[in-house]
């Protein structure tokens, strides 16, 4: 992680006004926000949402997850998530950052593999080591500076990671609250979410979580329903 008095700014690119359409029948209108100097070089996307109308805007860091996201995989919990949090957002007003960083930042192909060492009986934590690569290879500065750039430095953060807020604090930003999200089971999700409380001290509900499989295909939030 950069010392904050390092980074250089980041500026606006363009905005484009977008109508959001979700499998469910949710559908909301955001603004797309695209950046110039962002220090990694990635093409990360602010989501503006809502109108937070003086308050302290919710905001979600969500790591760009191609299976989840785009294709409904269960083996995790991150399209589910993000439906959510744009729900979230748009009620209270703030920004969701959609950040390239596949797979925990490894990228697409090593989460992959690390999915077929997790068929072998590795966690997610212990597959990510298997192949010689980090737990968790993101870092934050990024979204430190697209938050700058859209005149945010003190937000509450939607999100169940500390690292995200303790990155954020380290940069200069000024997170006032972590806001727990829903938790969304699937039959073949409750060993990835279960490592995550034990590996990484999420906040879910461990009690929560059983052992083995759940009954049902459904993603089930057991937690921090839409409120």
């Amino acid at each position: 992680m950069a010392d904050p008095l390092d980074v250089p700014a980041a500026t606006p690119r363009a905005r484009v006004r977008v109508p959001l359409r979700f499998a469910d029948g949710y559908r909301v209108d955001a603004d797309l926000v695209t950046f110039h100097g962002l220090v990694d070089g990635q093409e990360h996307l602010a989501v503006v949402l809502g109108e937070p109308d003086g308050a302290v805007p919710l905001v979600r860091l969500h790591s760009e997850c191609l299976t989840g996201d785009v294709f409904g995989s269960a083996r995790c919990d991150c399209g589910p998530q993000l439906r959510e949090a744009v729900e979230r957002i748009a009620e209270h007003g703030g920004v969701l950052l959609y950040l390239r960083q596949e797979g925990r930042g490894i990228g697409l192909y090593n989460k992959l593999d690390a999915y077929a060492l997790q068929d072998q009986g590795l966690d997610t934590y212990e597959a990510n080591a298997a192949l010689g690569l980090p737990e968790d290879a993101r870092d934050y500065t990024a979204a430190a500076q697209m938050l700058r750039a859209l005149g945010i430095d003190r937000l509450d953060l939607l999100s169940n990671n500390p690292d995200k807020a303790d990155q954020l604090r380290g940069l200069g930003i000024d997170v006032r609250d972590r806001v727990p999200t829903g938790v969304f089971t699937t039959p073949h999700n409750v060993r990835y979410l279960r490592a995550k409380v034990l590996q990484t001290q999420h906040t879910l509900p461990l009690a929560d979580l059983p052992l083995t499989g759940l009954s049902g295909q459904v993603p089930q939030p057991l937690a921090a329903p839409l409120t």
